[in-house]
């Protein structure tokens, strides 16, 4: 396929005559710049596991799964295995009524993932009326149908607390308590528990759990076992840890990765 950044260069995305544009091609592993879409974007990934960052959150993206960004929202993306990218671009008064806030995930079924392939061949100036714009017509459909899913990471606006999330994002296995981490931070522990739970919407132990299977994710995208996923954040009990991922991505890790 040929790559995004080229397609860029022959189509801005944001700017196709036709509202609803699809791109999708194959990446290897590395990341983007940040930057920003005036249509609200869809990426959604067909094959591999994607990190999405904003400036407000965090999201790593597996197969069936997709995130929405706002209009105007600074967003880049990560890879640390090859991945297969499926981008939607659409016109806010187009799909208003389909992302609510600046960002969301959101699980995407087989039907729609297959809607979006097939968009993807159409460019970025298909007909009005005919088969092209009947199929993009369903997929709208299915889009503002998608059901929303909880797979956000959320970044503390207090930069004491950056300190301590981005100690345990470099190094996911840290066992260090709350105690020792708040107080590296020049936080007491009652102090950076309520920050957390007021800048994140999540209990400390609750954030650092869901980072740390997010974390799993990524590693099981670049090609670790489910055990050494498991070990790498700091899982000594497997068995915990495939409960536990289970629940958050609502399939084991041996099955998360299958399209």
């Amino acid at each position: 396929m040929v790559n995004q950044t080229e397609q860029h260069e022959l189509i801005n995305p944001d700017s196709t005559p036709c509202p609803v544009f699809v791109l999708s091609d194959e990446h290897e592993a590395g990341s983007g710049p940040w930057h920003a879409h005036r249509r609200i974007q869809l990426v959604h990934v067909s094959k591999g596991v994607l990190s999405v960052l904003t400036r407000k959150a965090r999201f790593v993206v597996p197969p069936q799964r997709a995130v929405w960004i706002g209009s105007g929202i600074e967003h880049r993306i990560v890879g640390r295995a090859p991945f297969w990218l499926t981008t939607c671009y659409v016109e806010p008064d187009v799909a208003a009524a389909t992302i609510a806030g600046n960002a969301a995930a959101v699980a995407v079924d087989r039907l729609t993932d297959e809607l979006l392939i097939a968009a993807a061949t159409f460019g970025g100036s298909y007909a009005n009326e005919g088969p092209e714009a009947r199929l993009i017509a369903v997929l709208m459909d299915r889009l503002a149908a998608l059901n929303q899913i909880d797979i956000i990471l959320p970044e503390p606006a207090d930069r004491r607390l950056r300190r301590i999330t981005n100690r345990l994002l470099e190094d996911p296995s840290c066992q260090d308590t709350l105690v020792k981490l708040s107080a590296a931070a020049g936080l007491t522990e009652r102090t950076a528990a309520r920050l957390f739970l007021n800048d994140t919407g999540l209990t400390f132990g609750r954030w650092r759990q869901q980072m740390r299977l997010q974390a799993s994710l990524e590693q099981l995208g670049g090609g670790a076992s489910v055990t050494q996923a498991a070990f790498a954040v700091g899982y000594a009990d497997v068995s915990s840890f495939i409960a536990a991922f289970r629940l958050l991505f609502g399939k084991t890790p041996s099955r998360i990765l299958a399209r």
